[in-house]
């Protein structure tokens, strides 16, 4: 597919924000304000799709980090490159070290060229504007803030998000996915599985041995109760602070939030295809990018979706992905069974 219109995808849900901003917290209006100009900024260039970039080495990775020295301004200074001793300054190097990460298990485990298939450059920013609390692809690179040590830590701490936010790029060059409603939270859901991927993967952990956290390690001692962004082994429970409010996930179909903010709910009902995974994952075990995440792959990479598919028609994709990779075997059936548990239909 032809790579749509970069979109702003970032990884802390509006609500979280727009509920900080309401309650006076300066450095969540500076952020909103920061996003909205990003916006903006997009529809008055008429910002243009990718097109594929191949690295000198095919196979290996293409790393800049800049450094924007709390200014706005993309991608501002370059810190280290490709094959570069590690610096003094922890972020740049957490940033390196978490592309690298994720190219790896993209290479390695599934024999894609970086997230066009093609050996895209991995660009990020880091010390983006000031305590800017979020993390953002914006459809030619990576960006992170340094939060505001309070309620967000360094938003290159938690690996996974920086899988997450790399995988938009994975979604933007395969099933391209539109950033509204189902489709929406779709993209969202499938930057969770490849960020909690990228995670596992390093870790060496088993599915019985992830947290399954998105963001766990980025929330700041003014969060009380709170241990990451999102759950996808039980949405709706990463958060439930005085500060951040709780977190509003749904699980199960049933609880489908129907709403006009955060592009239709893309960042809350993931929830739904998020536990989905999980429970594909726990019932396969073993390595989760093995099965469970090589059939995700497939329907990402595959001819099934359209620019609007819906949960159902992914979950449908993803039974024909099973079926073809594996037969009428195990993991067929787990498939199923994780699709009925949250309530989408397959057929």
């Amino acid at each position: 597919m032809t790579p749509q219109t970069p979109v702003f995808c970032s990884v802390v849900p509006p609500h979280i924000l727009d509920r900080l901003a309401r309650n006076g917290n300066e450095a969540a209006i500076r952020t909103l304000q920061a996003d909205a100009a990003l916006r903006t900024r997009r529809r008055v260039t008429g910002f243009q799709p990718m097109t594929a970039q191949t690295s000198p080495e095919n196979g290996k990775p293409k790393r800049t980090i800049y450094d924007a020295q709390q200014n706005e301004v993309l991608p501002g200074r370059k810190v280290r490159g490709e094959g570069d001793d590690p610096t003094r300054d922890a972020t740049v190097n957490r940033a390196y070290a978490g592309l690298g990460a994720t190219f790896d298990l993209f290479r390695s485990v599934y024999g894609r060229d970086s997230m066009d298939g093609a050996g895209l450059p991995l660009d990020a920013t880091v010390h983006y504007g000031v305590q800017y609390g979020n993390a953002f692809w914006d459809g030619t690179q990576m960006v992170f803030g340094d939060g505001d040590n309070d309620l967000f830590l360094d938003f290159t701490i938690p690996v996974d998000v920086i899988g997450h936010e790399l995988a938009h790029g994975f979604t933007q060059y395969t099933a391209n996915l539109e950033y509204y409603g189902q489709a929406g939270a779709l993209n969202e859901s499938v930057s969770d599985v490849f960020g909690s991927l990228v995670k596992q993967y390093a870790l060496g952990q088993t599915a019985d041995q992830a947290d399954w956290l998105i963001g766990a390690g980025l929330l700041g001692p003014g969060v009380d109760r709170g241990e990451a962004l999102r759950s996808m082994k039980e949405p709706g429970t990463a958060y439930d602070d005085d500060v951040l409010g709780k977190d509003p996930q749904p699980g199960h179909m049933d609880d489908y939030v129907r709403t006009n903010r955060d592009n239709g709910g893309v960042h809350i009902n993931s929830g739904i295809p998020n536990h989905a995974f999980y429970l594909l994952a726990t019932e396969l075990g073993g390595n989760v990018w093995e099965r469970a995440g090589q059939i995700w792959y497939d329907v990402m990479t595959g001819d099934a979706l359209t620019t609007e598919t819906r949960f159902s028609e992914f979950a449908a994709a993803t039974v024909a992905a099973a079926k073809a990779r594996y037969g009428d075997a195990a993991e067929l059936q787990a498939v199923l069974k994780a699709w009925s548990a949250v309530g989408v239909p397959t057929d």
